[in-house]
């Protein structure tokens, strides 16, 4: 789809797209069974309408095997609608080395100052909470997350905490190549790599610099060191797979590869009754919704001395509050929303 297109879809659903634009996307998933990288294929966002929200009695029960037996534990994590939260995205930064257009206005956005910003150890200590709780997925983002000086340490810690399965990051892979086998050692399991095209003069129109070679020797670097699948594009013939219910892609296996083509339907086919995610922003806001403007800070109560036991509170407490489809779907297009490179990808 051209970007003219897609503003025009857009703008049917809110007249901020800068934000819809960032979100309202597939990741079109990599095919790392091939013995090299072929160059031929370019991932695109996708919108589109929204169709009313169904039922969660049959999401909550297809959820059952995923919910805890320890309620004491798991019951922050569970909303109002029966949804147990296993997958915790943390922003780690809201500076990037791009300035992509649908997510950074050319004007630019007024950053958070360093000190507002969480601290290593406070990161940790939350993502120890969540995840003793019940969280058994990280995903760490941005702005972009690998220019944050002390990731390898962060890495290193929250993959050490009992009960997470799966550390991943999503970034647009202009400095992953060098950073990647000392992350990998340091314990991240999954990655998502951010690209729009394949061909240089669009890439540095969409994101207002160069860089395209240096995020391609990223993908090779991160197949080099096996990562599987590598998440960014191609569309050959394909057939539909089964997918979890927490699910928040469309999955279609990629004939001839060990990967897969997702398309993440948030507005046509919203996977709201299946929602397992919360996120932290750098500032230690605490969201349950990235379509809802609704955020409690778990940053102040810590540096006013607050205990797990009080953070458990506040988390769950917004946990109870979050809405049963798009924050309020219908309140979208009126709501004000902090821009992404806050919210973080």
């Amino acid at each position: 789809m051209k970007v003219s297109n897609m503003r025009r879809c857009v703008s049917k659903f809110t007249a901020d797209w800068h934000m819809c634009f960032r979100n309202l996307n597939f990741f079109l998933v990599g095919f790392v069974g091939s013995s090299s990288v072929s160059r031929n294929f370019v991932a695109e966002r996708s919108f589109s309408s929204h169709a009313a929200p169904k039922t969660y009695a049959s999401s909550s029960a297809k959820l059952a095997d995923d919910q805890t037996t320890d309620n004491s534990v798991s019951d922050m994590l569970v909303d109002s609608f029966g949804r147990l939260h296993t997958y915790l995205r943390i922003s780690l930064t809201e500076r990037c080395n791009l300035r992509c257009q649908y997510c950074m206005p050319s004007e630019g956005v007024e950053l958070t100052p360093s000190p507002q910003l969480l601290s290593r150890s406070e990161i940790i200590r939350l993502g120890n909470l969540f995840v003793s709780s019940g969280v058994n997925k990280i995903r760490l983002t941005g702005g972009e997350p690998t220019i944050r000086k002390d990731i390898e340490d962060i890495c290193l810690q929250l993959s050490s905490l009992k009960g997470l399965k799966t550390l991943a990051i999503t970034t647009n892979g202009i400095t992953l190549a060098r950073k990647l086998p000392k992350l990998k050692d340091c314990g991240l399991t999954s990655l998502n790599i951010s690209l729009d095209t394949l061909v240089p003069a669009k890439f540095e129109f969409l994101t207002r610099r160069k860089g395209l070679e240096r995020v391609m020797e990223s993908i090779d670097a991160a197949i080099a060191l096996g990562y599987n699948p590598v998440k960014v594009k191609r569309f050959p013939d394909i057939k539909r797979l089964q997918d979890h219910p927490t699910e928040t892609a469309k999955n279609f296996k990629i004939d001839g590869h060990c990967g897969s083509v997702s398309f993440i339907t948030s507005m046509t086919e919203h996977f709201c009754a299946g929602c397992n995610r919360l996120r932290l922003l750098a500032d230690g806001n605490f969201k349950v919704c990235l379509f809802g403007p609704s955020e409690v800070s778990l940053r102040d109560p810590i540096r006013s001395g607050a205990d797990d036991e009080e953070l458990r509170e506040i988390i769950g407490a917004a946990v109870k509050r979050k809405k049963a489809a798009h924050a309020g779907m219908f309140d979208i297009a009126k709501t004000a929303n902090r821009p992404m490179i806050h919210i973080g990808g």
